[in-house]
């Protein structure tokens, strides 16, 4: 492995623009030669640090959002279903408990990080399901192949202060970076960070370490 890149991804599951980057790295991390590293990160947590406000907030750019999203979603092959009221339903929502969990499965069953992560999505983005509810986390654990003992287990550490630590810390390391939102993609590269902010800047991410883009579905 040597000479690999590592390279981290800062997400929370409230955020569709860190599914697209989420996938497009899964696809790239068998193309590139980079150690991808899913961080499970708490998006409430850097806007509050940062001062920064959902995009949303802004009427004319949550109009533009939404086409965005929608044109982004299909470009990448990425099944996000968005609609206007979407953004309602996240402002009224935490992912707080779902990214402990998915943080508890990260320290003890990290095998399942990244399936179990693409079904939060999937339940929150695409079938529009409340993914803070215990039974839907529980559901959620299922759809990703862990058994119901195990994820049963890992939503009783969800409160523990070593999970709620965690998550706390890898926020911050976000934070640390220079993150102001998400996904925040940090390539450790010729010795420093470099951050990148989005899901559309991974073909910079590319140049910089001096890997070829061959768009968001490589062949």
């Amino acid at each position: 492995r040597m000479g690999r890149t590592l390279v981290e991804l800062f997400y929370d599951v409230v955020s569709p623009y860190s599914w697209l980057g989420f996938e497009v790295l899964c696809r790239y991390q068998h193309i590139w030669n980079i150690d991808l590293r899913f961080r499970p990160a708490f998006l409430g947590g850097i806007m509050q640090a940062t001062g920064n406000k959902p995009p949303a907030m802004l009427p004319k750019r949550a109009e533009y959002l939404l086409k965005d999203i929608k044109r982004m979603a299909e470009y990448y092959q990425v099944p996000v279903q968005i609609s206007g009221d979407d953004f309602q339903r996240v402002l009224g929502k935490s992912t707080l408990g779902a990214m402990r969990f998915i943080t508890a499965i990260d320290m003890t069953q990290p095998r399942y990080l990244e399936p179990l992560s693409r079904e939060f999505w999937i339940r929150f983005w695409s079938q529009h399901e409340d993914i803070s509810q215990p039974e839907n986390i529980l559901a959620v654990a299922g759809q990703a192949g862990l058994s119901s003992e195990i994820a049963q287990k890992q939503l009783e550490m969800i409160s523990s202060p070593v999970v709620k630590n965690r998550l706390k810390e890898t926020t911050e390391e976000a934070i640390k970076y220079g993150a102001f939102g998400m996904p925040a993609v940090v390539a450790h590269f010729n010795g420093e960070p470099h951050l990148f902010f989005g899901s559309d800047r991974l073909e910079l991410l590319g140049s910089i370490i001096g890997e070829k883009w061959q768009g968001p579905v490589p062949s």
